[in-house]
């Protein structure tokens, strides 16, 4: 699988090279600043992009406006972009023409091996995959006024957040240790309670959560 990696701190770029090299990818292009990002997205087309939010020269969205822009290009382009803190503005801009082969993690998740390379994988494939901590937001900023989500058991809840996360019916089992009979019992509640249409696609199914859990802001 072709990379191309956007980070300007050399470390962090070094070390993320090396990881996913490990894992069998093939980085096509490492790369600290945006206007290197657009031009190795252009003249490479990799099957994924892995983007520092904050790149030079304006180190504010640079990565991810590059990246965006070069999805424009070329619809459908898979990129996970990484950032140092939550920003819900982030999320939204890489979800808003709502297709899949997203993703938004904080940095300190490549920490976890296996858990960012599987994100890198997701996102490769198509899926949409979101930060723990953005979910929690999400689900913070909607549950106070909110009775549908008041509705949700405790059990639905820890299903929604891992749905919302991109993680399929048979992950989510896995997790919480149950069957995937009891977790799609669980995710049709859940968009019954939301007023969701329900879906097996897994990639639709959390555009629909996090549009969700996103309007009316």
């Amino acid at each position: 699988m072709r990379v191309v990696l956007a980070e300007d701190l050399f470390l962090l770029r070094d070390g993320l090279v090396r990881l996913l090299e490990a894992y069998d990818f093939e980085i096509v292009a490492a790369v600290e600043s945006g206007p290197e990002l657009t031009k190795a997205l252009a003249e490479l087309a990799p099957d994924v992009a892995v983007v520092d939010v904050r790149l030079p020269p304006t180190h504010t969205d640079e990565g991810l406006q590059c990246a965006l822009r070069a999805r424009r290009e070329r619809p459908g382009l898979p990129v996970l972009v990484l950032s140092q803190y939550v920003e819900q503005l982030y999320a939204r801009e890489l979800l808003a023409d709502g297709t899949g082969g997203v993703g938004y993690l904080l940095k300190d998740r490549v920490f976890d091996a296996e858990q960012f390379v599987d994100a890198v994988r997701r996102v490769a494939g198509g899926g949409t995959v979101m930060d723990p901590q953005v979910i929690q937001q999400l689900l913070a900023r909607r549950a106070a006024d909110d009775r549908p989500l008041g509705r949700l058991t405790p059990r639905e809840v820890e299903v929604l957040e891992l749905m919302a996360q991109g993680r399929s019916n048979a992950a989510i089992a896995g997790q919480l240790v149950v069957t995937e009979r009891a977790i799609g019992k669980h995710t049709s509640n859940i968009f019954a309670k939301l007023g969701l249409e329900v879906s097996d696609d897994d990639n639709r199914r959390v555009l629909a959560v996090l549009a969700y859990l996103d309007r009316g802001r």
